[in-house]
């Protein structure tokens, strides 16, 4: 898995690249917990590389809209896949964490 953390007007991008997994999940949160250390208030997940995301994934996002709320943050996430975004519909994180088809509309949603 590959993240690209980018930072535009206190927007900060999350692009991650592969499968989020078991295996990969502990990197994500190492980068969150630091990100979350920094109080940024405005985060988007940029899923267009991502190919596949297990539970382990899905408990990773929850966890961030989580610790968005407590701190009256705004989280969206951006260009899902079709095979990501069922995932998202059949679990219902879509109704937890808005989804935009670009990416600048989610940036847009959360300015």
């Amino acid at each position: 898995m590959e993240i690209v953390v980018t930072n535009e007007a206190d927007i900060f991008t999350f692009s991650i690249r592969g499968r989020l997994d078991a295996v990969s999940v502990p990197q994500l949160e190492e980068q969150l917990n630091q990100w979350f250390e920094q109080s940024g208030t405005k985060l988007v997940f940029d899923l267009d590389g991502l190919d596949y995301i297990s539970s382990a994934g899905l408990r990773v996002l929850l966890t961030t809209a989580k610790k968005m709320k407590s701190r009256d943050g705004k989280l969206c996430m951006a260009r899902l896949r079709e095979n990501v975004k069922d995932v998202f519909t059949i679990s219902g994180f879509n109704a937890l964490i808005p989804a935009f088809d670009t990416l600048g509309a989610a940036k847009d949603a959360i300015k």
